[in-house]
This record gives structure tokens, sequence and C-alpha cells, in this order.
């Protein structure tokens, strides 16, 4: 007899071991079993016993047996997020694996905690301790399980769980039961035993019960008792009785049990979060539950997200974001795509009924129709054609009412696709081997030329969703090749009117929707499928719960009849991505439509630098970079593309780096034309009616752009070639100064490594770029312009004294004079450039007096801010600094104010200059206002410096200022301290130091110049006094009185100041009558 292969998932019947060894025959199951567990799996038993008058016990007994799911993996995916039992539960934080319920229920099993097991009829019973812990006492629970069909239907437990996901003793004890079968008491329903029984023994059996748990049950024992006695109650209308261990009816749903009322609970509480205390993470890993679910083919997937929509449905942010016009975050918004992604791929199941698939799409509808429902794309609506492309125009006629796109939009349509075509059916079906590559081309010509692009990825999608992997393989393969097609028959049109197209220099091709960033990513789908397949493929599957394709089923699968002579998996996913990327397509509307084309592509960028590349792969990059720069309008990359067309830079830098060391001259082409001008689409008018561009991630895409010119630069170190072609570029087509200056920064940080010989060529393309910098930024504010001279000087001073001297011969095209001044020049004079360029003497002159030219010219054109610097820059040269002091005297009358000719003033002090800076103190003196109550002015130093320098000077210098100052300066205070320093001390001390014609008197206050003083500090006093006075508060009296009282002290110092100073205060006593206290408080202190 030839060995027997066990059927399904079963190993082998319980009690019948298999022999081991070559050529020993292994035992077969009985018919009985084979039956027995066939009826398990499909029928409800109440249909058993409605085609049956009479079932045998041992028939029923196999039918129970056979009824208890036999597999762990769906006891796994019910008790743990994901099918490896990698992640975390739902209700704890504890990254501890063996915390995970069914990691746990399987260490209570394996350490012989489960015990009383008990199986009657479809329902199964035991008792599960949890061992006593330092932090916890032992607990016994109670645990029953009720099954249907191979399917936990409901689980009880009395450790309270309160979690989505199956508790650790429901694990255990359902692992018992399937681990040892055979150790497990087992019993008919409980209404086939009681049906056995006699009147006495009924009786018997109920008042035993009762006895046993009366405390629990007698009064429901009672109410039953009164209503079976009493023959119109409901209870006896019914014939029979129900019994909870005989299986389900033929309505009864067939489904693992879910908690419904948890789902809802979890996803409320996450969802309120709002993303924090990882609460997005949760959300995602509920998502992949579903679609663990679907792969399993489980009908609790769809189930499960439709209790999750509804409580997003439900969110109250919706409608407050809606109210506010503000947008939901970002990931709340990617949350939102998969809950529309994971949509689509359950009304795609190929095998779903027409019922369910209706049920669903008016689910959808009534979502769709809600206000708040979210957009396709975030927050903007648009009003592109049916995206499927597949679909009637007014196939839904009240949808196309709605001017905006829901994420539902797309599961909607896909609602009236079907998987009938014969030749769709051909292209993933399993019949047919011999005719795939027939069938493969039919599918090409006939399906797919009519079939949009990701619509066929979200059918691949939803075959591996709902656990048809080979057939998703199949059909993914069959998308490539017509990716594939289509790229040549775009070429070959291009070629034939590319005359025409390049004579226009624009072009209105162009995708509308791009395959990257798309709604389904279809490009995603097609990478990931090809490249689970090919890791398969490779390695096998040893994940105890994975779906994924394992060797073996890659060993019966047709398919490599479709791949072309050394084609592999990975090597179709890589050239598909490259397709997608390299697509030309627009702009999409709106800031997260945009978002998430940038987003998408880093994701796919990122898979494909996971793979290394081979020859095989390095072929693929090559044929695509080709068709990259050829395909014209079809290519992102091509001659001319649209003017809208999303810009290529992040993929360009991706295949430059991966070109370059096996083909340099292709790589550096393939960057150079990503490298164009960002400037076009802001002023331009879009195509598509009613559609505004704007480019919300304009900063990204030319941050993107700059990176790629950066990585040119790097590779192009050492070729004076390529450096001069990258420079070009990066001058035509980057026109931002920050970026541009960061280029020229890394330029010169790769010139001047410390490990080799500074790049001379390299460090002269970042000083021409610093230059291209300094004229853009020239006319306009930047916050960093300091930093960028300062810079530029440091990158000249590399370069080499020629470069220094460049940039001061034309420095007006460069900098302002200020810059030119301060940070250029006396840069350059410093110590340290000297010391750097290792200059002769006269090399340091030639350098010196170019420096002191440009200061000159400055100062010529900008006196007011770059005199002085010319000045400290002249010191050493006696023309330049005569030149310089004219160019200051020349600019005083007009062109300085007084501030900064004082600065200049004290300057020429400090040189030993005192009758410049007597002349220029002067000169600042003219332009100086100060009134009564200015008394605090930063001025007031500089008055009192003037004066004290005209006072050292002699008596004329001081003669000539007290006009000045008395013109100048109204404020008493002021005056007073100018006149009391100046009849401390003798004037002219400084002369005094010189000659003998100082007669050491003081001066006289009799007489001019400080007669005149006087009088004016005295009119100065009078002036205040009355100023004060109109808007004076009592708070203010003692201070007044202190004032008067300094007023006195100047009276006094004229020789009539007693009589001036009581006619004063006689004045203010009539005037100012009428305040009361303050004229008390001045009799009480001045009489």
């Amino acid at each position: 007899m030839p060995p027997f292969t066990p059927v399904g998932n079963c190993k082998s019947a319980p009690g019948l071991r298999p022999r081991s060894g070559n050529g020993k025959t292994h035992n077969p199951e009985s018919l009985l079993d084979i039956a027995a567990r066939r009826v398990a799996e499909k029928w409800p038993f109440q249909r058993v016993e409605e085609r049956f008058e009479r079932i045998p016990e041992p028939v029923q007994r196999r039918i129970v047996y056979w009824s208890f799911p036999r597999s762990e993996k769906e006891i796994c995916m019910y008790s743990s997020f994901n099918a490896g039992g990698e992640e975390s539960g739902t209700s704890g934080d504890n990254n501890d694996e063996t915390q995970l319920p069914f990691l746990r229920g399987v260490t209570l099993l394996e350490g012989g905690w489960v015990d009383n097991v008990l199986q009657v009829g479809f329902h199964l019973s035991g008792t599960v301790t949890d061992p006593a812990t330092p932090s916890s006492p032992e607990l016994v629970c109670s645990v029953s399980v009720s099954f249907d069909r191979c399917k936990i239907t409901a689980v009880t437990c009395t450790c309270g769980n309160k979690d989505i996901f199956y508790c650790a003793h429901v694990v255990a004890l359902s692992l018992y039961r399937v681990r040892k079968p055979e150790q497990v008491k087992l019993h008919l329903p409980i209404s086939e035993t009681l049906f056995q029984m006699s009147r006495d023994q009924l009786q018997k059996f109920v008042q035993y019960l009762i006895s046993v748990h009366h405390t629990e049950v007698l009064p429901t024992a009672q109410k039953l008792a009164d209503e079976i006695l009493s023959q119109n109650s409901e209870i006896n209308q019914v014939h029979g009785a129900p019994d909870p261990t005989a299986g389900a009816s033929v309505d009864d749903e067939n489904c693992w049990h879910l908690d419904e009322e948890q789902v809802q609970e979890q996803v409320k509480l996450f969802l309120s979060q709002g993303g924090y205390h990882g609460s997005g993470k949760q959300l995602n890993l509920l998502f992949s539950k579903v679609r663990e679910m679907l792969k399993m083919r489980d009908s609790n997937g769809a189930r499960m997200l439709t209790l999750i929509t509804e409580q997003f449905m439900a969110d109250p942010r919706l409608a407050l974001w809606r109210q506010q016009g503000t947008t939901m975050t970002d990931k709340y918004r990617q949350l939102w795509d998969e809950l529309g992604a994971l949509w689509m791929c359950i009304v795609l199941n190929p095998h779903c009924k027409p019922e369910q698939k209706s049920s669903w799409l008016r689910q959808l509808r009534r979502w769709n129709s809600v206000d708040v429902c979210p957009w396709e794309d975030g927050n903007h609506g648009n009003e592109l054609p049916n995206l499927t492309h597949s679909l009637p125009q007014g196939a839904h006629g009240n949808q196309e009412m709605r001017p905006h796109r829901t994420v539902f939009t797309r599961a909607i349509e896909a609602c009236d696709l079907h998987w009938q075509d014969r030749h769709l059916q051909n292209s993933y079906t399993a019949g047919c081997f011999e005719n795939v590559q027939h069938s493969l081309k039919e599918y090409i010509k006939l399906a797919f030329l009519s079939e949009h692009v990701p619509t066929a990825c979200a059918r691949v999608d939803a075959l591996r969703s709902h656990g048809y992997p080979r057939e998703a393989l199949r059909l993914a393969i069959a998308v490539v090749n017509t990716l594939r097609r289509q790229q040549q028959r775009q070429l070959e049109h291009f070629r034939r009117h590319k005359k025409e197209l390049l004579h226009k220099g624009h072009t209105s091709i162009t995708n509308m929707e791009g395959w990257v960033g798309h709604p389904l990513d279809p490009i995603g789908t097609l990478f990931s499928t090809l490249t689970e397949s090919g890791r398969a493929g490779e390695e096998g599957s040893n994940t105890y719960c994975s779906s994924v394709v394992s060797r073996a089923d890659l060993q019966r699968m047709p398919v490599q009849r479709l791949l072309g002579d050394g084609e592999s998996y990975v090597a179709l996913a890589v050239e598909t991505a490259l397709i997608g990327l390299g697509q030309q397509r627009v702009m999409p509307d709106g800031l997260y439509a945009q978002e998430k084309v940038c987003r998408n592509e880093e994701q796919l960028l990122a898979k494909l630098q996971e793979v290394e590349l081979d020859d095989s792969l390095v072929k693929i990059f090559r044929k695509q970079a080709v068709f990259l720069l050829e395909a014209g309008p079809y290519s992102g990359l091509g001659e001319i593309v649209h003017r809208e067309s999303v810009p290529m830079h992040t993929f360009a830098r991706y295949l430059f780096t991966s070109l370059l060391p096996h083909d340099a001259e292709l790589a550096y082409k393939i960057a150079l034309r990503a490298m164009r001008d960002l400037s076009r689409p802001h002023h331009i008018v879009s195509v598509v009616p009613n559609r505004y561009p704007r480019w919300f991630t304009l900063s990204h895409i030319e941050s993107q752009q700059c990176e790629l010119a950066s990585t040119m630069l790097t590779a192009a170190k050492g070729d004076s070639r390529r450096l001069e072609t990258v420079l070009e570029s990066i001058q035509k087509n980057i026109h931002s100064s920050s970026h541009i200056f960061k280029l020229a920064q890394d330029a010169f940080k790769i010139a001047t490594l410390m490990d080799s010989l500074p790049d001379i060529t390299l460090l002269k393309v970042s000083l021409e770029l610093g230059l291209q910098v300094m004229r853009i930024t020239l006319s306009t504010l930047n916050w960093r312009r300091r930093e960028m001279v300062r810079w530029l000087v440091t990158c000249a001073t590399e370069v080499g004294v020629y470069a220094l001297d460049s940039i001061m011969q034309s420095w007006f095209t460069l900098f302002t004079p200020t810059e030119a001044t301060s940070i250029v020049a006396t840069t350059v004079m410093s110590n340290s450039t000297i010391v750097r360029l290792h200059l002769d003497c006269h090399q340091q002159e030639n350098l010196a007096s170019s420096a002191r030219t440009l200061a000159l010219q400055c100062a010529m054109k900008d006196p007011q801010n770059c005199a002085l610097s010319a000045l400290t820059l002249c010191e050493k040269d006696h023309i330049a600094f005569e030149t310089a002091y004219q160019i200051v005297l020349d600019a005083a009358a007009t062109g300085m104010s007084y501030t900064q000719l004082f600065t200049i003033a004290r300057y020429m002090e400090h040189r030993g200059y005192p009758m410049r800076a007597y002349k220029l103190a002067t000169l600042a003196m003219a332009h100086l206002n100060l009134s009564y109550n200015q008394d605090t002015h930063p001025a007031i130093n500089d008055v009192l410096w003037a004066c004290a320098l005209s006072h050292s000077l002699g008596k004329n210098e001081l003669a000539a200022v007290i006009p000045l100052v008395v013109k100048s300066v109204k404020c008493a205070t002021v005056l007073s301290d100018i006149l009391r320093r100046c009849t401390l001390t003798t004037p002219g001390m400084v002369s005094a130091l010189h000659s003998r014609r100082n007669s050491g008197k003081l001066m006289s206050l009799d007489k001019a110049p400080l007669r005149q003083l006087l009088d004016a500090t005295i009119g100065a006093y009078i002036n205040t006094t009355h100023s004060r006075l109109t808007h004076i508060s009592p708070r203010h009296y003692s201070e007044f009185i202190e004032f008067l009282g300094k007023a006195r002290e100047t009276f006094m110092m004229a020789h009539d100041g007693h009589i001036q100073f009581t006619q004063f205060i006689d004045n203010l006593k009539q005037i100012y009558k009428g305040k009361k206290k303050l004229m008390m408080l001045v009799r009480e202190r001045f009489g």
C-alpha cells in the first residue's frame, strides 16, 4: 500500500502514529474520521441532525471531536498583534515578548497549569492557574470556550481580561485541546445525555444540580419551573429547549470570536490620545491585524475594519477641524489612507459573494456622504476624472455630483470591478500552465491597455491580502511586463515626433496622477510582492505563523515561465521601482498630496538601497537611465517635460550614486539633467481647469536639488572638467542664496580635508559659488550675511593672495561699504592672514595698499559707517590717513551725525591729534540739540568731553565752543555741570605743557566766555522750572524742591545772583499761588 498523505492541516489522526523510516507504511485514517472531519469543518450540527433521523453515538463523538480547531495559527492570531508575536499587546506598554497573551498561554500550558479540562459537545471548559509571583498571589481562572466548524465562537474567563485579544488562560486551555486531544474527556452535547435519562434520573439530576449550586441557580430554577407548569407561558410555546453544548444552528454565522465592544473601545481610546503614548503605532498594528485576518481568509477582517471605521468616522476632531478650517496631523492623515486602502482590498476580494459586496458598498456610500469624511488628497478637493479609468462615465450617478473624492471613493469605484475577464483570470490562475505565456500576451493586449495601472496593482494587493500569494505574483509579473511594453511604445513614439516637440520647446504630455505618491501605492505594491517572493524563494519561510509564500509553494508555481532568461523577482522589483520613480507626472494639488509624493519616493528609495547591485541589476539601471534621458515627455528626466512635472532630484541622486562606479558618464548625464531650473512653476497657468498650482514642498525640493549638486561636487573632486560642468549647472539652475552658500561650504570642506592637500580646483569652485552668493544677497536682507562675508574671506585666503586682491578690487559688486571695511579689509590686514599666506614684505605692502584703497573708496561712498574704519586702516600711511580725514571733514556738514563725529573725534584724540579732535567735536556740536528735559541723553557725555577738550586746549578754544554749547544744549543740569567744570581749573592745560604763555589764572564768571554760559544756565533753570510746574503732581514735590536747590547754587555764582533768585522765587509764589502745598514747601525752604 503506498504511503498516505494527510489531508488538510491535520498531521495525523489522534492515536494513529505514522511509522517512520524508509519503506515503512503509515496507518491510514478511518473512513469515519475522514468523513467526520469534513462534516465538522463545513456543516453546522443542526443541519446534520435535520438531515438524519438518528445519528449513531460514535459518529456524533467523532464530529464533536473534529469540530475543535486543529491549527494554532488562528489562536496565535487572536491572541497577539501579529503572526510572529513580535509586538506588544494593545493594553500595555510592556515590550517583553514573554508577556504576550499567546506566549504566556504556551508557558502556562507547558508549565502544567491547565486542569479539569472537559469537553461537553461543542463546549470546552477547564481551570487555568496563574502561579504566584512576588507582586501577585496565585490566581485560579475558570475558562470556557465554545466552538463550531473548527472556529472558536465564544470565550469567557474569570480573570476579567479587557482587551481585543484572547487572554493567556483562554490560549492555554485551547492549546491544551489542540496538543493533547486524547487527554480531554469528551462527552456528547448535554441534551443527548438528558435524552437517555429516565424521569427519576432527570429529577435526581435537576435536584442535585440545584443542591450543589443553590445560591446561584435556585431563583432561576424556580422561575423556569413556574413557567413550565403554566400552560400559556412562552416557554411552552416552543418545541424543545436550548442546549449551549449542542453546536451552531443553521442560521448562526460561522466566524471566530471577536469582542466587538473591546475593538470599539480600544480604537476610541487610541483616537482620543491624539497620536500620543504610541496610539498611532497601536492603530497601525490593528490595521496589520486586519490584513493578517484577510490573508487567513477570515471574515472577521472586514468585520473588524468596519468597527474601526465607525470609530474613525465618529472622531469628534473631524467636525472641529472642518469647522476651524485646520488640517489634521500628518500621522493621523496616513491612518485614514491605510483605512481607505484596506477597504479597497476588501471589496476586491476575488471570491466574495455579491451580497457581501453590496453590503459593503452601502456602508461605504453612507460613510462617503458624511460631511466630515476626509478627502483623498488631504485638504483640497479636485475634479479629476474617475481614476480607475475602467468604469463608464456616470456609473456612479450620485457620486459624480460630489465635488470631492474621499478616502472611500476608490473603494466605492472598485465595487464595480470584477474578476470574470478570461484573459485576467489566465494571468493569475494556476490552470493551463503550458499556455501561461500566451495568456499573458493576450491579457496585455486586450485587458491591460484599458485597465488603469493603479487599479491593476490594487488587484495584486487584494490577491496578496486575501491569501493568494501565487496568483498575486503572477499578476504582478504581468503588470511589470505591461509597464515595460508601455515604456517601449512611448520611446518609439517620442523618437518619431522628437523634432516637432523640440521645436515647440514645451509639451502638454503628462500623467495627471503619478504612480509614486498615489493613494493605492501601485509601485510599492508591485515591489513588495516581487521582493517578498524573491526572499521566500531564496531563504524559505520559517516563521511560525507566517503566510508569506514558502519555498515549497514557489517550487510548485509556474511563474518562473513568466521570467526572462537571467531574470529574478528582485530584478523585476528593482526595474518596477525605477520605472515608477522616473515617470513624468504632474505635481498634485494640495500640501498633503505633495508631501505624500516626497514621502513615498523616499520610502521606495530606501527599499532600493537595501538591494545589493550585481551585474544584472546594473544592466537594468543602465537601461532605465538611457530611457529616462531619451524618452522625452514620457520621462521625468526627458529633454522636454511638462511645466508642472514633479522634479527628479532625489531619484537622480540615487541613480547617480548607483551608476557612478559602473558608468560615470551616464551618471553625470542623469544628475545634470535633473538639475533643472525650479523657478518655472510659480507663475504659470495650469492646464487643469480650476486648479491653482502651488508647490507647498518647494523648500524640500530645493534642498534635494542642493543635495544632488553637493553629491556631484563631492564625486567630481580632482576632475576639473566635471567640476566646471557641475559649477555651470549650479549657477544656471539654483537661485536660493542659502542653498548656494551651503554648496560653497560643502565644496570648501571637501577641498580642504585634513588627510590630503587642498584641491585648488574645487577651492576655486567654492569661491566662485561664494561670490555668486555675495552678488545675490548684496541688495536683499539676509540674516546670515555677515557669516557669508566672513566665510568668503576665509575661502579666498585659502585660494591665495590673488583671490583676496581680486575681491577687494571688485568689492562694490560683492559687499556693502561697511562689510568691505569692517570685515574684508580688516581681516585681510590682520596678522593671522599674513601668517596663513606666508607673505613677504613686498606682498604684504601690496595687499595693504589694496585694502587702504578699498577703505578710502568705501569712506567716500558711505562716510557715516566707513570713515572710522578707513582712518584705522590707513593709520600707517600718512597720505591715505590725511585723505581719510579730509573725507570726514567734507562729509561732516551734511552726511554725518553728531554721534559719528564725536566717535571719530575721540578716536583722533586717542591717536594724538587733539586739534583735529577739537575740530570734529565742534562740527558734531553743530548737529546736536538737547532740550530741557533730556538730562539722561546719551550725547551728554560727548558734550562734557568736548567742553573738557576745549578747556584743555586753551581759552580761545573754550570761547569758541561755549556759544555752540549754549545754542545746542537747553538742559539746565548739563549746562550747570559744564559751568562748574570750567571754573575748577585753568584753561589751556594741554597748551601749558608746550608753552609758558599760560598765566595759571581761573576764568572769571563776569567776563566772556563764561558769563554767556552762566546766563544761559540761569535761563535754562528758569524755563525748566516753569515747564515742570505746568504738569507737576504732589508725588514730585520733594524732587522739585531739590531741583530749585540746585538752581539756587547756579544763581549764586553771579555777582547779583541772590537778588535774581529771590525775585525768581517771588514770581513763582505769585504765578502758582494755586498750588498751596507746593508753595508752602517753597517758603519753608527758600523763604
